[in-house]
């Protein structure tokens, strides 16, 4: 059975357990194992090595995967979390098979105007032009957006056999 890593910001919700398990039984719906980033045992005397032990123990698990499903939502603003875009990455980097979903699929430019309060100007408050190709996301990984859902994105799995 293939190993999916569930990258995204549902590890900041305050019900962040049951959404990891919700997420792991659609997986294996689907047939594949899930793996969630709080399933990790994390142990470290502060706060500075807590969170080194969760970097180390996400990495590892990304490794182990076979795929990685990532939420590239919005998330404290137009772009998507930070860390799950930096996962992305490292699993493209690794060779792993990464699709994505979105529940905001407006245009990079659409949702950044919109949410940035900019109206229809072509550059934020800093004078920086929007990227505007039309694409959901950064030219980087939007070809890797394919849903609007967590359990789209298994679908699109299951039908295209990965």
């Amino acid at each position: 059975m293939q190993k999916i890593y569930l990258a995204g910001p549902e590890v900041f919700l305050p019900n962040a357990l049951e959404m990891g398990k919700a997420h792991k039984r659609l997986c294996q719906h689907y047939g594949y194992e899930g793996l969630f980033p709080l399933d990790n045992t994390i142990f470290g005397n502060n706060p500075k090595e807590i969170a080194e032990a969760i970097r180390q123990a996400n990495q590892a698990m990304i490794r182990m995967c076979d795929i990685v499903i990532a939420n590239l939502s919005p998330f404290r603003g137009p772009e998507p979390d930070s860390g799950t875009v930096w996962e992305v990455g490292y699993a493209q980097g690794l060779g792993k098979n990464v699709v994505a979903y979105s529940t905001d699929m407006r245009t990079l430019k659409d949702k950044t105007q919109s949410i940035l309060h900019l109206g229809d100007a072509p550059c934020d408050a800093l004078g920086m032009s929007i990227e505007d190709f039309g694409l959901t996301h950064n030219l980087m990984f939007s070809p890797i957006v394919i849903a609007n859902s967590f359990e789209a994105s298994l679908q699109y799995l299951a039908l295209n056999h990965l």
